[in-house]
C-alpha cells in the first residue's frame, strides 16, 4: 500500500476551524465594544438633594402670580446665570424679559427696553419706588454662582452690585423677595397678592438651597501649577501685592478681601467706574442717574465679584461699560481707578506709594491667567454635569438631556475664552471633541457610552492647562 495522503483532509478540516475560531473572536470584540459601560443607578435624594430640586424648579418656573417672569428670566443657565446682551439678541420678543414692550401696565418706568437690549441693564428702585420716573439705577445681571465663597463678610451678607440688593436682614435666603417686587410685579403698583404674590418661607429656603449649590463651592488655592508661560507670568503678576496687587481684594481669585494682614470676607469698595463712564457718549440722551452704590444715600461703594468666574460673563462691572476682559484688567491702570478711594488705598500700601500701573504685557498675561482659570472652571464644571448624567452623584438640573445641555454650554464657554486670545490650541481641540461626543448622546441616549470618552476629552484639555493639584 502506498503512502496516505491525509494533507487535503486535515487542510480541508483546518480552514473551517481557524476560520470558525476568528469569527468567534470578532464576535466576541464586537460585543466588547457596542456594549456600553454599566453606569451607576443613582441612589436615593437625601433631603438636601431634595430641596434643591424644589429650589430648582422654583426658579426656572414660579412666576409668583406675576407678569410672566421668573428667576431664571434674567438669570438663564444657558448663560452662566446672567444675561448679556448677545444673549439677549437671541431671544423672541415674547419673551417675559420684554415684559415692558408688550405690557402697556409696565410700559413706562418698569425696564428701558433700548438699554437692555443693547447693553444688557436692568432697571433697579434700590432708592424705593417713590419717583419712578428719576430715582433708579441701571445694572447687569450678577452671575449667580458660586455664592457660597462670595455673600460673607463680617458686616453682614453681601449681595448684589452694591452688597445691598437684598430685603431685610440682606440674607441669601430674603434676596427673591426683593426680586419679586422689582421684577414680577403686574403693574407699577407693586401690590401683593394682587400685582404679585410674595414666595412663601419653604420656597425662599429652597431657593436659597439652589443658589447655594451652583457652581463653586470653595475657592482656589493659588497658585496653581499652569503650564502656559503667559497665563503663569499673568498668575505671578496677580498675587504679588507690590505690582498687580489683585489679590489684596480678590483673594485667590475669589470675592474676598485682605487688608492690613486680616481677612474682611467680602467686602465693597469705592472704585472710580462711574466716574469712568462718560455717560452721554454712552447711553446717548437715554436718562441714567449716577448710581451711588451700597446704603441709601448710597456711599459710592460697590462689591466685590468673584474673578474666576468673570472670562465668560462679559460685559464687566455693575454697567456693563467695559466689553473685554483686557479691557475690565486694563481699567485699574486708568487715572479713574487710580485716584479713586479704592486705588489710593492700594497705594498707600505700596512701599513707592503708587497705585497699579501694569504695562500692555501685563495686562494681557493677567488676563490670560484670568482665561485659563475661568476655562479650568468650565472643564470641572462640565465633567461634574456629565457624570450627574450618569449617575454618578447628584444632577442638579435633573434631567439627563437638561444636564448634557447645560454641560456643553460650559464646555463652549471653555472654547471661547482661550480661544479668543489664541490660548492653548490643543485644548481646544480636546474640548471640542468633548463637545462632539455629547451632542451625539444627546441626539441618540444608545450612544451613552460616549459620555465617558467625552470625560476623557475634556481631562486631556485641562492637562494642556495644568499639571495635577
Amino acid at each position: 500500500m502506498g503512502p496516505i495522503n491525509i494533507r487535503p483532509c486535515c487542510l480541508g478540516l483546518f480552514f473551517p476551524i481557524r476560520a470558525g475560531f476568528f469569527f468567534i473572536i470578532f464576535l466576541l470584540l464586537a460585543a466588547c465594544e457596542s456594549k456600553p459601560p454599566d453606569f451607576p443607578k443613582p441612589s436615593p435624594p437625601t433631603p438636601e438633594e431634595k430641596l434643591i430640586d424644589k429650589g430648582r424648579d422654583i426658579f426656572f418656573n414660579e412666576t409668583f402670580n406675576g407678569n410672566g417672569r421668573t428667576c431664571s428670566t434674567c438669570h438663564r443657565a444657558e448663560a452662566n446665570f446672567t444675561i448679556d446682551p448677545e444673549f439677549i439678541s437671541t431671544l423672541p420678543d415674547s419673551d417675559p424679559l420684554f415684559v415692558a414692550e408688550f405690557n402697556p401696565n409696565l410700559s413706562e418706568n418698569f425696564e428701558n427696553p433700548k438699554l437692555m437690549r443693547q447693553f444688557g441693564l436692568i432697571v433697579e428702585n434700590l432708592d424705593g419706588f417713590g419717583d419712578l420716573e428719576n430715582v433708579f439705577v441701571l445694572r447687569g445681571a450678577l452671575p449667580t454662582l458660586a455664592l457660597p465663597t462670595s455673600v460673607e463678610s463680617p458686616e453682614g451678607p453681601r449681595l448684589g452690585w452694591s452688597g445691598d440688593g437684598s430685603p431685610r436682614e440682606g440674607t441669601l435666603k430674603l434676596f427673591a423677595i426683593g426680586a419679586v417686587i422689582q421684577h414680577f410685579t403686574k403693574t407699577l403698583n407693586r401690590t401683593p397678592d394682587i400685582d404679585f404674590r410674595l414666595p412663601t418661607e419653604d420656597e425662599l429656603v429652597a431657593l436659597e438651597a439652589f443658589q447655594r449649590a451652583l457652581g463653586r463651592q470653595k475657592d482656589l488655592s493659588l497658585p496653581l501649577p499652569l503650564k502656559g508661560t503667559v497665563a503663569n507670568r499673568g498668575q505671578e503678576i496677580f498675587l504679588d501685592d507690590t505690582v498687580g496687587k489683585c489679590n489684596i481684594c480678590h483673594q485667590n481669585a475669589g470675592a474676598n478681601a485682605r487688608l492690613g494682614g486680616q481677612d474682611v470676607g467680602n467686602a465693597n469698595f469705592n472704585t472710580g467706574v462711574e466716574s469712568f463712564t462718560d455717560r452721554e457718549a454712552t447711553y446717548g440722551d437715554e436718562l441714567v442717574p449716577p448710581d451711588d452704590g451700597f446704603g441709601t444715600p448710597g456711599d459710592g461703594t460697590f462689591n466685590t465679584p468673584p474673578l474666576v468666574e468673570a472670562a465668560d460673563t462679559a460685559p464687566f462691572f455693575h454697567n456693563h461699560v467695559i466689553d473685554t476682559l483686557e479691557g475690565a484688567v486694563a481699567f485699574y491702570n486708568s487715572e479713574a481707578f487710580n485716584n479713586s478711594p479704592a486705588g489710593q488705598i492700594l497705594a498707600s500700601r505700596d512701599p513707592k506709594g503708587v497705585g497699579i500701573q501694569l504695562n500692555g504685557n501685563q495686562v494681557v498675561a493677567v488676563s490670560a491667567f484670568l482665561r485659563v482659570i475661568n476655562a479650568l472652571e468650565n472643564i470641572r464644571l462640565s465633567i461634574e454635569l456629565i457624570e450627574g448624567a450618569m449617575g454618578r452623584h447628584f444632577a442638579i438640573f435633573g434631567d439627563f438631556d437638561e444636564q448634557l445641555r447645560i454641560a456643553n454650554f460650559e464646555i463652549e464657554d471653555a472654547v471661547m475664552v482661550l480661544a479668543e486670545s489664541d490660548l492653548h490650541p490643543q485644548a481646544v481641540a480636546d474640548l471640542n471633541s468633548a463637545y462632539n461626543l455629547i451632542e451625539q448622546v444627546r441626539g441618540n441616549a444608545a450612544l451613552k457610552h460616549l459620555m465617558v470618552d467625552a470625560i476623557g476629552e475634556l481631562r486631556d484639555a485641562r492637562d494642556d492647562l495644568a499639571r495635577s493639584y
